[in-house]
């Protein structure tokens, strides 16, 4: 979801910082930086799915966006300053704005609503299409060509292997289709954003799109059941914060990272290795389903992004 250089993440910049004793450190450093924010992005996304499920148990879609991007918006703006990140400039914070409302408003309460529908795991699979988007979207300035065409046509044929009706899986429809939705919001954000705004650090740039989401939430969320479902109970209370620290702040500024050095569809494969940790966690901590029709679906999307990124990379 180019290659201008950038300040480095955090853990890119633990990165830089462990290596500085060697001469060529600052370099290394900072080609190892987008692999370590790819990384980044791959596992801990690949967890929030469970996370999400999680805190759905005492928060609604609404006051879950609210409050998550709200703490993590604070925390990342803090943070950017303590680290002397410049804000970004005032003609770019429309732009910011909208990436945020497109990324963690639009496409993160599609996939917290589809998880009241859909197993955690299945929906990570479903995301899995995201880089066959950017592929589509991108296809003037980096065509697809026949490879590229056949990984996209095969990633969605995933999707309609997964949606359609079976007696070893049934699946609701509106939910997968809100997912579809929000990894086309999320892929649209994610370009927009690195057509419109180069200014300011990856902190602050988060800080400014997670509060914009919030707000989002805020205004929407007393109109939607309010913000709570339930009382709010330890592990849910615990999965939020997981979700504003690590799936927010440290996940979403490694994303900022790794899309600004890598072209979008080659930045958009961490969604390879999200669905295979999001289904064992899936599996292993909540029992969701596993069968055959599930491992057939993933393997179909994520041939069909294999494709698209040997298409990418050549």
């Amino acid at each position: 979801m180019s290659a201008r250089p950038e300040s480095l993440s955090p853990v890119a910049a633990m990165t830089a910082a462990a290596a500085a004793p060697a001469p060529a450190s600052p370099a290394k450093a900072a080609a190892w930086g987008p692999w370590v924010a790819w990384g980044t992005c791959s596992v801990v996304w690949g967890s929030t799915y469970l996370a999400i499920a999680v805190a759905l148990e005492s928060f609604t879609t609404f006051g879950m966006v609210a409050i998550r991007f709200g703490a993590a918006a604070l925390l990342a703006l803090l943070l950017g300053r303590l680290r002397g990140e410049p804000m970004p400039g005032r003609s770019e914070l429309p732009h910011l704005a909208l990436v945020g409302f497109l990324l963690l408003f639009v496409a993160n309460a599609l996939i917290v609503w589809s998880e009241h529908h859909l197993p955690s795991g299945l929906v990570a699979v479903l995301c899995a299409t995201t880089p066959a988007w950017f592929g589509l979207m991108t296809r003037r300035s980096e065509p697809l060509g026949a490879r590229g065409w056949v990984g996209t046509a095969l990633g969605f044929a995933g999707v309609v292997l997964l949606a359609a009706p079976g007696e070893d899986l049934s699946l609701h429809a509106p939910g997968v289709v809100a997912v579809l939705l929000a990894t086309l919001a999320w892929a649209s954000g994610t370009l927009h954003g690195r057509r419109h705004v180069t200014g300011g650090g990856p902190l602050t740039r988060a800080g400014v799109e997670m509060a914009s989401a919030s707000l989002a939430g805020l205004a929407v969320a007393p109109f939607t059941g309010g913000f709570l479902s339930s009382a709010p109970t330890p592990r849910a209370v615990l999965a939020l914060v997981y979700l504003a620290l690590f799936g927010s702040v440290l996940a979403y500024t490694a994303h900022g990272t790794v899309t600004r050095a890598w072209s979008p569809a080659r930045a958009g494969t961490y969604a390879y290795l999200n669905p295979v940790i999001a289904v064992l966690l899936g599996v292993l901590l909540l029992g969701e389903p596993f069968g055959a029709r599930v491992v057939a679906g993933m393997a179909v999307i994520l041939s069909g992004v294999a494709l698209v990124q040997l298409r990418a990379r050549r």
